[in-house]
C-alpha cells in the first residue's frame, strides 16, 4: 500500500503502540480546519482525539496564517489532549511536540531539524509546521495540536506559497497510516511525559535538533526587529535564549517571526 490508499481509523488504530490505544481517532475526506474542529467540540470530548482529514479547505498556521496544501500531498491532522494545568505549564508544549515529530520523523529515515518555536525543517526549508491552542473547561485544560507535514510539493504549489518549502518523499511513499500511527504513538508518549514533568527535561532533545544553534538571528514583529544575537538553544519553559551585545535574553513565544540574519525576510 502506497500513500495515495485511503486513510482509516481502524488501520490506524492497528498500528499503534499501547502509548496511543487510548486515542480516539477519526477520519475525514475533507473540512475546513481540523484544530477549529477539536476546539469546537471540547467540552463535548470524554478523552484524547486525533481528526484527520485527506484535505483541509482553510488550514491554519501560526498567527493565523494559512496552511496550503493538496489532498495527498500532505498528512494534516489534529490531536485534542487533556492536561493536568495549570495553564502557565503549557508553555514549553510547541517545543516538546516539535521534538516529538522530529524524532519519529528521524527514525523513518528523515532527518530533520527545529526552528523555534514550532517549525520542522528539512536541509534548511520548513518541511512541518506545528500550531498548539489551548483552551481551559470547568475542570480541565486542553490543548489541540496541529500538524502539516509535506509529503510531496508539487511546483504549482510551492509557486503559490512563495517560499522554498521542503517535502519527504520517502515519507510518501509508507502507508499512511502506518505513518500516522508512529507519530501518533510518539506523540501520545511524550504528551504522557510532559503532562508529568513540564518541558525541563526535553531541553536537551530540543537543543541538539536546533537547527540555528550558536548562528545569528534575528527575532521581528511584523517585520520590525525586536531582537537580535546568537541562538542559544530554549530554556526550562521554552523560551528563545539570545546572547545579545547586552547580554543573554529569553523570548517567549508570542506573534514573532524568527530568521537568520542577512536573510531576506
Amino acid at each position: 500500500m502506497n500513500q495515495a490508499a485511503a486513510l482509516s481509523a481502524p488501520d490506524i488504530a492497528a498500528h499503534c503502540a499501547t502509548s496511543a490505544t487510548h486515542v480516539a481517532i477519526e477520519v475525514v475526506a475533507e473540512t475546513g480546519s481540523t484544530n477549529a474542529d477539536l476546539l469546537a467540540r471540547i467540552d463535548s470530548l470524554k478523552g484524547p482525539l486525533l481528526r484527520i482529514a485527506e484535505n483541509q479547505t482553510a488550514g491554519r498556521g501560526r498567527a493565523g496564517r494559512s496552511w496550503l496544501s493538496r489532498p495527498g500531498a500532505a498528512l494534516m491532522f489534529s490531536l485534542a489532549w487533556r492536561f493536568k494545568g495549570p495553564l502557565h505549564k503549557l508553555s514549553g508544549l510547541p517545543m516538546a511536540v516539535g521534538v516529538a515529530l522530529a524524532e519519529t520523523i528521524a527514525a523513518l529515515g528523515v532527518p530533520v531539524q527545529i526552528k523555534w518555536p514550532n517549525d520542522l525543517l528539512r536541509d534548511g526549508a520548513k518541511l512541518a509546521g506545528i500550531l498548539v491552542e489551548t483552551q481551559k473547561t470547568d475542570d480541565a485544560i486542553w490543548a489541540v495540536i496541529g500538524c502539516g507535514i509535506n509529503l510531496l510539493m508539487p511546483d504549482e504549489l510551492e509557486a503559490a506559497i512563495g517560499r522554498e518549502v521542503a517535502s519527504a518523499p520517502w515519507l510518501a511513499q509508507m502507508d499512511r497510516n502506518q505513518l500516522m500511527a508512529a507519530l501518533l504513538s510518539r506523540l501520545a508518549a511524550v504528551l504522557d511525559e510532559f503532562d508529568d514533568t513540564g518541558f525541563a527535561p526535553f531541553v536537551e532533545r530540543w537543543n541538539a535538533l536546533h537547527a540555528w544553534q550558536g548562528k545569528e538571528v534575528v527575532l521581528l514583529d511584523d517585520g520590525a526587529v525586536l531582537q537580535q544575537g546568537r541562538a542559544a538553544g530554549v530554556d526550562a519553559i521554552g523560551r528563545l535564549l539570545l546572547d545579545t551585545e547586552n547580554g543573554r535574553v529569553e523570548i517567549l513565544s508570542g506573534d514573532v517571526s524568527l530568521r537568520l540574519s542577512g536573510v531576506p525576510t
